[in-house]
C-alpha cells in the first residue's frame, strides 16, 4: 500500500474540515443577509460546528474499532461533503444551524479516525515525516479560510464556499475505498454511554464558552455559565472514568510518560497557535486598515514557512532529539508569537513576512513534535483511545486560545474605558499568549532524554512503561 498516498489523503480531509471552521468567518454578512438574520446571531450559529466536534470527537476512537477504520473515515467524508451542500442551500438560520452540526460530525469523525488510519498504516521510523504532512493543513486552513472566503463571497456567491467540498469530498471517498485499509479491534468493550453524556455536555460547554468569551456575542455571564458548567460535568466524567475499565476517553493515557507531555505541553502550546489567527486578521483589519483579502495573504506568509518545514522535521529531530527540540523551538516559536506585539502600520510588510514565515516553520516543527510525541510509547491496541483523547486536547486548547486573546483585549478596552481597539491592546495581547505557550516548557523539561527514541532512533526508549494501570 502506498503509505504517503494514504497520509496525503487523510492531509487532504484534514485541509478541508481545518479550512471550512474558519472559510465563513468573513462571509457572515452576505449570508445574514441572504437569511434574513442578524450577523451576530449568525455568529453564534457558527458555534454549533464546534459544539459538534466536541460532541463528537470523543466516540470517534470507539466507532472506528467497532465499525472498521475505512468505513468509519469514508461515512465521515460522507457526511461532512452532503452538510457542506445543505449549507449552501441553507434558507433559514435554524436550517443553517442544523447543516452546520452535521458538518461537525463529519469532521468529528474524519480527522481523529485519519490520523488512526496513518498511525496504522505508517511504521514508527517513519512516523516523524508523515505527521508532518498533516501538521500542513492543520496550519494553512484557518489562514487561508477567512481570505478564499472573502474571495469567493465577493466575486461569486457565498454558497460556494460550502460547495466547493463536494468534488473534493467525492475524490476523497474514492481514494479512500481503494487505498485506505479497514482496521478494527476485536474484542472491543461496550461504548461508554455514561461518559459520552458527561463528556459531550462537558467538552461542549467549554468549547462553547471559550468560544465566545469577551466577543461581545452574548451578555458576559453566559459565556462564565458554560464554562462553570462544562468544569462540573468534566469533573464529573472524571470521576466516571477513574471508576471503570474502559471509559470513552481514556484518562489513564497520561500515565505514558510522553503522552502526557504531548497533551498538557501542547495545550498550553497550541493556545498561544490558537491565538495567532484570531489576532493577525484583527491587527490588520482593525488596527492596519486593510481588507480582509490583503490580511488573508499577508498572515499567508506562515503557511509558507510551515510547508518549508515538512521535509526537515525527521532529520532535526532524529539529530537532536524529542526533549531538545521541544524546549529550544518553544522559546524560538513563542519569541516569534511575541514578535507581531511591535508590528505597527509604519512596519515594512517584507518585514512583517519575513516574520510570519520563520515563525510559521517554527511554530510547525513544534506541532510536528508534540503530535508525533504523543504515539510513541503507544501500544497498538490504544492506538484509537489515544487519537481521540489528543484530538479533544487539541480542539479544546485552539479555542482556549481564542478565549484568552479575545478577554485580553476585552480587558484593555475596559481599562481604557473605550470601544475601540487599538494597536497597542494587539500588543498586549500576542504577549499574553506567547508566555502562556512558553509555559508549555516546563512540561516539556520533564521529559528523558531519550523520550520519543522509537521514532527518533536517539538509543533506547526510557521513562515509565507504556502500560496503562487498571482503573481505581
Amino acid at each position: 500500500m502506498p503509505r504517503y498516498f494514504v497520509t496525503l489523503i487523510v492531509a487532504v480531509a484534514l485541509f478541508m474540515e481545518q479550512m471550512d471552521s474558519t472559510v465563513i468567518a468573513t462571509s457572515l454578512p452576505a449570508i445574514a443577509r441572504d437569511l434574513g438574520e442578524d450577523p451576530i446571531a449568525l455568529k453564534l450559529a457558527m458555534t454549533s460546528y464546534l459544539l459538534s466536534l466536541a460532541v463528537f470527537i470523543p466516540i470517534s476512537g470507539w466507532m472506528a474499532d467497532r465499525f472498521g477504520a475505512r468505513t468509519v473515515f469514508r461515512a465521515a467524508i460522507v457526511i461532512f461533503t452532503l452538510g457542506s451542500a445543505a449549507c449552501g442551500f441553507a434558507h433559514s438560520l435554524p436550517d443553517f444551524v442544523l447543516y452546520r452540526v452535521l458538518q461537525g460530525l463529519g469532521g468529528a469523525m474524519m480527522v481523529p479516525v485519519g490520523r488512526l488510519v496513518i498511525l496504522r498504516t505508517v511504521p514508527k521510523a517513519e512516523l516523524i515525516s508523515a505527521l508532518a504532512w498533516l501538521t500542513i493543513p492543520a496550519m494553512i486552513g484557518p489562514v487561508i479560510g477567512p481570505p478564499l472566503g472573502g474571495f469567493i463571497t465577493t466575486y461569486i456567491d457565498w454558497p460556494w464556499i460550502f460547495w466547493i467540498n463536494i468534488p473534493v469530498g467525492i475524490l476523497g471517498v474514492i481514494l479512500a475505498s481503494r487505498y485506505v485499509g479497514n482496521f478494527r479491534e476485536d474484542n472491543l468493550p461496550p461504548l461508554d454511554l455514561k461518559g459520552f453524556f458527561l463528556s459531550g455536555i462537558g467538552l461542549s460547554g467549554l468549547a462553547f464558552g471559550f468560544t465566545t468569551i469577551g466577543q461581545d456575542l452574548l451578555p458576559d455571564y453566559v459565556p462564565l455559565a458554560l464554562i462553570l458548567i462544562g468544569v462540573v460535568f468534566c469533573y464529573l466524567y472524571v470521576r466516571h472514568a477513574k471508576a471503570i475499565p474502559a471509559p470513552l476517553i481514556n484518562l489513564r493515557l497520561l500515565k505514558i510518560e510522553t503522552f502526557y507531555a504531548s497533551v498538557v505541553g501542547g495545550f498550553l502550546f497550541r493556545i498561544g497557535i490558537g491565538a495567532m489567527p484570531f489576532l493577525l486578521p484583527l491587527l490588520f483589519q482593525l488596527g492596519f486598515g486593510m481588507t480582509p483579502f490583503q490580511s488573508g495573504m499577508l498572515t499567508f506568509a506562515g503557511a509558507v514557512g510551515a510547508i518549508t518545514m515538512k521535509t526537515t522535521a525527521a532529520p532535526i529531530l532524529c539529530r537532536f532529539g524529542f526533549r531538545r527540540v521541544l524546549l529550544v523551538n518553544a522559546f524560538i516559536s513563542c519569541a516569534f508569537i511575541a514578535a507581531a506585539s511591535l508590528f505597527q502600520p509604519s512596519t515594512p510588510q517584507l518585514l512583517i513576512i519575513a516574520v510570519l514565515l520563520a515563525g510559521g516553520f517554527f511554530r510547525s516543527l513544534q506541532f510536528t513534535s508534540i503530535n508525533a510525541l504523543a504515539y510513541a510509547d503507544i501500544e497498538q491496541a490504544n492506538m484509537s483511545q489515544a487519537t481521540s483523547f489528543a484530538s479533544v486536547a487539541q480542539q479544546l486548547s485552539l479555542s482556549a486560545g481564542v478565549a484568552a486573546a479575545a478577554l485580553v483585549l476585552e480587558f484593555q478596552r475596559y481599562w481604557q474605558g473605550t470601544t475601540q481597539v487599538s494597536v497597542s491592546d494587539f500588543a498586549a495581547a500576542f504577549i499574553v499568549v506567547a508566555l502562556i505557550a512558553m509555559s508549555s516548557t516546563f512540561v516539556f523539561a520533564q521529559l528523558p532524554k531519550n523520550a520519543g527514541a522509537t521514532l527518533s532512533g536517539r538509543g533506547k526508549p526510557v521513562g515509565r512503561p507504556n502500560t496503562i494501570p487498571p482503573p481505581e
